[in-house]
Protein backbone atom coordinates (compact mmCIF):
# COMPACT_ATOMS: atom_id res chain seq x y z
CA UNK A 1 0.00 0.00 0.00
CA UNK A 2 3.04 2.22 0.82
CA UNK A 3 4.69 1.72 -2.62
CA UNK A 4 1.06 2.19 -4.04
CA UNK A 5 0.88 5.82 -2.46
CA UNK A 6 4.21 6.89 -2.89
CA UNK A 7 3.35 5.88 -6.78
CA UNK A 8 0.73 8.24 -7.28
CA UNK A 9 2.37 11.13 -4.83
CA UNK A 10 5.39 10.09 -7.85
CA UNK A 11 3.33 10.40 -11.01
CA UNK A 12 1.39 14.15 -8.94
CA UNK A 13 4.49 15.68 -8.36
CA UNK A 14 5.56 14.82 -12.54
CA UNK A 15 2.05 16.04 -13.72
CA UNK A 16 2.28 19.53 -11.43
CA UNK A 17 5.68 19.55 -12.81
CA UNK A 18 4.65 19.15 -16.61
CA UNK A 19 1.81 21.79 -15.67
CA UNK A 20 4.28 24.41 -14.62
CA UNK A 21 6.79 23.28 -17.60
CA UNK A 22 3.63 24.00 -19.62
CA UNK A 23 2.57 27.20 -18.44
CA UNK A 24 6.36 28.79 -18.22
CA UNK A 25 6.33 27.77 -21.94
CA UNK A 26 2.76 30.01 -22.66
CA UNK A 27 4.31 32.69 -21.04
CA UNK A 28 7.50 32.54 -23.16
CA UNK A 29 7.78 32.17 -26.80
CA UNK A 30 6.36 34.51 -29.34
CA UNK A 31 3.80 37.43 -28.47
CA UNK A 32 2.19 38.50 -32.14
CA UNK A 33 0.60 42.25 -31.72
CA UNK A 34 -1.37 44.17 -34.66
CA UNK A 35 -2.05 47.06 -33.84
CA UNK A 36 -2.30 50.93 -35.63
CA UNK A 37 0.28 52.87 -37.40
CA UNK A 38 0.31 55.73 -35.01
CA UNK A 39 1.24 53.30 -32.37
CA UNK A 40 4.42 52.19 -33.81
CA UNK A 41 6.64 54.29 -31.40
CA UNK A 42 4.90 53.46 -28.39
CA UNK A 43 4.74 49.72 -28.92
CA UNK A 44 7.88 49.58 -30.07
CA UNK A 45 9.49 50.76 -26.68
CA UNK A 46 6.54 48.99 -25.06
CA UNK A 47 7.36 45.83 -26.66
CA UNK A 48 10.89 45.85 -25.62
CA UNK A 49 10.30 46.63 -22.53
CA UNK A 50 7.88 43.74 -22.11
CA UNK A 51 10.84 41.59 -23.31
CA UNK A 52 13.20 42.65 -20.66
CA UNK A 53 10.73 42.04 -17.77
CA UNK A 54 9.73 38.61 -19.46
CA UNK A 55 13.16 36.94 -20.70
CA UNK A 56 12.47 34.06 -23.42
CA UNK A 57 9.61 36.55 -24.47
CA UNK A 58 9.89 38.12 -28.16
CA UNK A 59 7.20 40.20 -29.05
CA UNK A 60 6.46 40.39 -33.37
CA UNK A 61 4.46 43.96 -34.39
CA UNK A 62 2.36 44.41 -37.61
CA UNK A 63 1.75 47.75 -37.67
CA UNK A 64 -1.05 48.72 -40.33
CA UNK A 65 -4.39 50.87 -41.04
CA UNK A 66 -6.60 49.28 -38.34
CA UNK A 67 -9.14 48.79 -40.87
CA UNK A 68 -6.29 46.87 -42.86
CA UNK A 69 -5.61 45.25 -39.63
CA UNK A 70 -9.20 44.52 -38.89
CA UNK A 71 -9.85 42.47 -42.36
CA UNK A 72 -6.64 40.59 -42.01
CA UNK A 73 -7.61 39.11 -38.19
CA UNK A 74 -11.36 38.06 -39.73
CA UNK A 75 -9.51 36.52 -42.27
CA UNK A 76 -7.57 34.50 -40.10
CA UNK A 77 -4.26 35.95 -39.79
CA UNK A 78 -2.53 34.57 -36.78
CA UNK A 79 -2.36 37.39 -33.91
CA UNK A 80 -2.61 37.60 -30.40
CA UNK A 81 -3.83 41.08 -29.54
CA UNK A 82 -5.38 43.21 -31.39
CA UNK A 83 -4.78 47.28 -30.60
CA UNK A 84 -6.95 49.40 -33.22
CA UNK A 85 -7.23 53.07 -33.13
CA UNK A 86 -10.96 53.04 -33.08
CA UNK A 87 -13.95 51.56 -31.54
CA UNK A 88 -15.36 51.01 -35.16
CA UNK A 89 -12.60 48.83 -36.42
CA UNK A 90 -12.43 46.91 -33.25
CA UNK A 91 -16.34 46.36 -33.59
CA UNK A 92 -15.35 44.07 -37.17
CA UNK A 93 -13.00 41.88 -34.82
CA UNK A 94 -15.45 41.58 -32.27
CA UNK A 95 -18.50 41.19 -34.70
CA UNK A 96 -16.66 37.93 -36.48
CA UNK A 97 -16.49 36.32 -32.77
CA UNK A 98 -12.14 36.93 -32.57
CA UNK A 99 -11.95 38.76 -29.62
CA UNK A 100 -11.38 36.75 -26.28
CA UNK A 101 -13.54 39.07 -23.75
CA UNK A 102 -14.39 42.89 -24.12
CA UNK A 103 -11.54 45.13 -25.57
CA UNK A 104 -10.60 47.92 -23.25
CA UNK A 105 -9.59 51.46 -24.10
CA UNK A 106 -5.90 51.65 -24.08
CA UNK A 107 -6.01 55.99 -24.75
CA UNK A 108 -7.40 58.59 -26.77
CA UNK A 109 -5.60 60.85 -29.69
CA UNK A 110 -6.53 63.56 -31.00
CA UNK A 111 -5.97 65.08 -34.46
CA UNK A 112 -3.52 68.09 -35.34
CA UNK A 113 -2.97 70.03 -39.05
CA UNK A 114 0.92 68.99 -39.71
CA UNK A 115 3.07 71.42 -41.65
CA UNK A 116 6.44 71.38 -42.15
CA UNK A 117 8.62 73.25 -39.47
CA UNK A 118 7.67 77.20 -39.61
CA UNK A 119 4.34 76.74 -41.24
CA UNK A 120 5.29 78.27 -44.46
CA UNK A 121 1.72 78.61 -45.20
CA UNK A 122 0.61 79.89 -42.23
CA UNK A 123 -2.62 77.49 -42.02
CA UNK A 124 -4.15 78.35 -38.77
CA UNK A 125 -7.44 76.83 -38.75
CA UNK A 126 -9.38 74.22 -40.89
CA UNK A 127 -10.51 76.88 -43.07
CA UNK A 128 -7.53 77.41 -44.36
CA UNK A 129 -6.51 73.91 -45.81
CA UNK A 130 -9.81 74.86 -48.05
CA UNK A 131 -7.60 77.58 -49.88
CA UNK A 132 -7.19 77.05 -53.18
CA UNK A 133 -3.42 75.41 -54.21
CA UNK A 134 -3.02 74.11 -51.07
CA UNK A 135 -1.99 70.27 -50.89
CA UNK A 136 -4.02 68.39 -48.34
CA UNK A 137 -2.86 64.84 -47.30
CA UNK A 138 -5.80 62.88 -45.60
CA UNK A 139 -6.21 59.15 -44.70
CA UNK A 140 -8.82 57.36 -46.27
CA UNK A 141 -12.37 57.69 -45.05
CA UNK A 142 -12.44 53.34 -43.79
CA UNK A 143 -9.23 54.54 -41.56
CA UNK A 144 -9.97 55.73 -37.96
CA UNK A 145 -7.74 58.79 -38.92
CA UNK A 146 -9.54 59.88 -41.99
CA UNK A 147 -13.01 58.92 -40.41
CA UNK A 148 -11.74 61.30 -37.84
CA UNK A 149 -10.77 64.31 -40.20
CA UNK A 150 -14.36 63.86 -41.98
CA UNK A 151 -15.94 64.57 -38.54
CA UNK A 152 -13.72 67.08 -37.24
CA UNK A 153 -14.09 68.73 -41.06
CA UNK A 154 -17.84 69.07 -40.89
CA UNK A 155 -17.88 70.06 -37.35
CA UNK A 156 -15.68 73.51 -38.97
CA UNK A 157 -17.92 73.12 -41.99
CA UNK A 158 -15.04 73.25 -44.20
CA UNK A 159 -14.73 71.22 -47.68
CA UNK A 160 -11.83 70.87 -49.27
CA UNK A 161 -10.59 68.02 -51.82
CA UNK A 162 -7.30 66.47 -50.57
CA UNK A 163 -3.85 65.76 -52.65
CA UNK A 164 -3.96 62.26 -51.56
CA UNK A 165 -6.06 59.39 -49.08
CA UNK A 166 -3.59 58.02 -47.44
CA UNK A 167 -4.48 54.38 -46.42
CA UNK A 168 -3.02 55.35 -42.83
CA UNK A 169 -1.89 58.13 -40.97
CA UNK A 170 2.15 57.42 -41.11
CA UNK A 171 1.21 57.56 -45.16
CA UNK A 172 -0.47 61.19 -44.80
CA UNK A 173 2.52 62.21 -42.72
CA UNK A 174 4.82 61.04 -44.77
CA UNK A 175 3.42 63.29 -47.78
CA UNK A 176 4.57 66.21 -45.77
CA UNK A 177 7.63 65.61 -44.77
CA UNK A 178 8.62 64.94 -48.32
CA UNK A 179 6.96 67.64 -49.65
CA UNK A 180 4.24 66.40 -51.68
CA UNK A 181 1.92 67.71 -49.03
CA UNK A 182 1.57 71.35 -47.50
CA UNK A 183 0.02 70.19 -44.63
CA UNK A 184 -2.16 66.74 -43.39
CA UNK A 185 -4.68 65.96 -40.95
CA UNK A 186 -2.82 63.51 -38.62
CA UNK A 187 -2.79 62.58 -35.05
CA UNK A 188 -1.19 64.75 -32.41
CA UNK A 189 1.32 61.41 -31.31
CA UNK A 190 2.30 61.64 -34.99
CA UNK A 191 3.65 64.59 -35.15
CA UNK A 192 5.44 64.97 -31.74
CA UNK A 193 9.11 64.80 -31.82
CA UNK A 194 8.73 64.26 -35.79
CA UNK A 195 11.73 66.43 -37.51
CA UNK A 196 10.87 69.19 -39.58
CA UNK A 197 7.33 69.25 -38.69
CA UNK A 198 4.76 71.02 -36.36
CA UNK A 199 1.57 70.92 -35.51
CA UNK A 200 -1.27 73.17 -35.86
CA UNK A 201 -4.18 72.82 -33.20
CA UNK A 202 -7.74 73.51 -33.79
CA UNK A 203 -11.20 73.37 -31.42
CA UNK A 204 -12.73 70.99 -34.28
CA UNK A 205 -10.22 68.14 -32.93
CA UNK A 206 -12.11 68.03 -30.06
CA UNK A 207 -15.21 66.51 -31.57
CA UNK A 208 -13.45 63.88 -33.65
CA UNK A 209 -11.28 61.80 -30.50
CA UNK A 210 -10.45 58.47 -30.87
CA UNK A 211 -10.72 56.03 -28.08
CA UNK A 212 -8.05 53.31 -29.11
CA UNK A 213 -9.51 49.58 -27.62
CA UNK A 214 -7.24 46.92 -27.09
CA UNK A 215 -7.99 42.93 -26.62
CA UNK A 216 -6.37 39.35 -26.84
CA UNK A 217 -7.83 37.35 -29.82
CA UNK A 218 -9.57 34.27 -29.77
CA UNK A 219 -7.16 32.14 -31.77
CA UNK A 220 -4.33 33.68 -30.26
CA UNK A 221 -1.09 31.11 -30.42
CA UNK A 222 0.01 32.45 -27.34
CA UNK A 223 -3.02 33.81 -24.25
CA UNK A 224 -0.90 33.89 -22.02
CA UNK A 225 1.86 35.94 -23.17
CA UNK A 226 -1.21 37.76 -24.75
CA UNK A 227 -2.84 38.86 -21.76
CA UNK A 228 0.36 39.72 -20.21
CA UNK A 229 1.22 41.95 -23.23
CA UNK A 230 -2.20 43.76 -22.70
CA UNK A 231 -1.36 43.97 -18.77
CA UNK A 232 2.03 46.02 -19.60
CA UNK A 233 0.64 48.31 -21.71
CA UNK A 234 -2.12 49.36 -19.62
CA UNK A 235 0.04 49.30 -16.46
CA UNK A 236 1.10 52.73 -15.06
CA UNK A 237 4.24 52.52 -16.24
CA UNK A 238 3.03 51.51 -20.20
CA UNK A 239 -0.04 54.66 -19.35
CA UNK A 240 3.13 56.61 -18.97
CA UNK A 241 4.96 55.82 -22.17
CA UNK A 242 1.73 56.31 -24.10
CA UNK A 243 0.88 59.88 -22.53
CA UNK A 244 4.40 61.08 -22.84
CA UNK A 245 4.09 60.53 -26.30
CA UNK A 246 0.81 62.39 -26.53
CA UNK A 247 -1.28 60.40 -26.18
CA UNK A 248 -4.25 60.96 -23.66
CA UNK A 249 -5.53 58.60 -20.56
CA UNK A 250 -8.79 56.77 -21.01
CA UNK A 251 -11.71 58.62 -19.26
CA UNK A 252 -11.58 56.21 -16.19
CA UNK A 253 -7.92 56.98 -15.55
Amino acid sequence: MRAALAGVAALGLALTGCGAAESTADKGGTVTVFAAASLTETFTKLGKDFEAAHPGTRVVFNFAGSSALATQITQGAPADVFAAASPATMKTVTDAGDAAGTPAVLVRNQLVVAVPEGNPDRVASLADLARPGLKVALCAEQVPCGAAAKSALAAAGVRLTPATLEQDVKGALAKVKLGEADAALVYRTDVRGAAGLAAVEFPESARAVNDYPIVVLTHAGNPAGARAFVDHVRSDAGLAVLTAAGFQAPPSQ
